[in-house]
């Protein structure tokens, strides 16, 4: 992905709600991508996998399924979850897709496969000068609904802020950039909507 910083010269606005943005998680540096979805002063809360910003559920269509490999993914090299399971190796992992709307009408894409763990939370207040971020895929996501104690990021303050992600550039299914065979160069070069 390419990254724009947010104090630099290129991007000379604060992050907004919808933004893909690029952070360092507060405990231990890792690198994050995540989705803008709660300000400073907003409360944010889960309720049967529909999002509430303020009070107000945000609008989820659907949009058909997303299909990929069941196959291991990523550093940890673990298994996708499947709405269609169980699924075996290889075959196809299926994943109801919905497309969410922000209170200013930005659009995007989530994945939700059933009423999980994270889909019903408390009221979270997001902190002056924090962040609340989610992940798209909303059922394999520690994302701010998580506390830091359980794996999860919390709030994110604005220093913690990489930069906005605007591309995908490189995308591989597998533990390391090496393995050209885990390459996914239909993700190459996608536009981050």
């Amino acid at each position: 992905f390419s990254i724009c910083p947010i104090r630099g010269r290129i991007l000379a606005r604060d992050p907004e709600r919808g933004d893909v943005v690029v952070f360092k998680h507060p405990v231990n540096g890792t690198d994050y991508i995540k989705r803008l979805v709660g300000l400073p002063g907003d409360t944010v809360q889960m309720v049967g996998g529909v999002l509430y910003i303020n009070g107000q559920p945000q609008p989820q269509e659907p949009d058909g399924i997303f299909v990929e490999a069941n196959a291991p993914q990523g550093p940890m090299r673990s298994m996708p979850r499947c709405a269609n399971r169980p699924v075996g190796p290889g075959e196809d992992c299926e994943k109801p897709r919905f497309i969410e709307t922000l209170p200013e009408g930005q659009e995007h894409a989530i994945l939700n496969i059933d009423d999980g763990f994270g889909d019903s939370t408390p009221i979270f207040v997001v902190p002056e000068g924090e962040f609340f971020f989610m992940g798209d895929n909303r059922d394999n996501s520690m994302d701010s609904r998580f506390n830091r104690a359980t794996g999860g990021v919390g709030t994110v303050p604005f220093e913690n802020l990489v930069g906005r992600a605007d591309r995908v550039i490189f995308s591989s299914a597998g533990s390391s950039m090496l393995a050209f065979w885990t390459w996914r160069p239909d993700r190459f070069f996608e536009r981050i909507d």
